[in-house]
């Protein structure tokens, strides 16, 4: 059950990648770049929290996993700061 949750998060944050990237190409509205970005990095550390919690049991990834949320979330602040400039 488990799997199937984390499998789910990784999905819906990729989806939300994509749809964002795609409406960024066919707008060129910076927001949605930044946010873009954003949702990609937390594809990546759905992914990682996959792989850390369901596949390798014995290896601690969670400073890895926060690094990555951390990134993700301060380039979507740093675009929205930028962004109101």
């Amino acid at each position: 059950m488990a799997a199937i949750s984390y499998s789910l998060c990784v999905v819906a944050a990729l989806a939300c990648a994509v749809l964002l990237s795609r409406a960024y190409r066919s707008s060129r509205s910076s927001l949605l770049f930044w946010s873009a970005l954003c949702f990609w990095g937390l594809t990546v550390t759905n992914a990682l929290a996959f792989v850390d919690i369901l596949v390798f049991h014995d290896r601690d990834l969670y400073p890895v996993r926060l690094a990555t949320g951390l990134a993700s979330v301060s380039v979507l602040l740093f675009g929205m700061v930028w962004e109101r400039r």
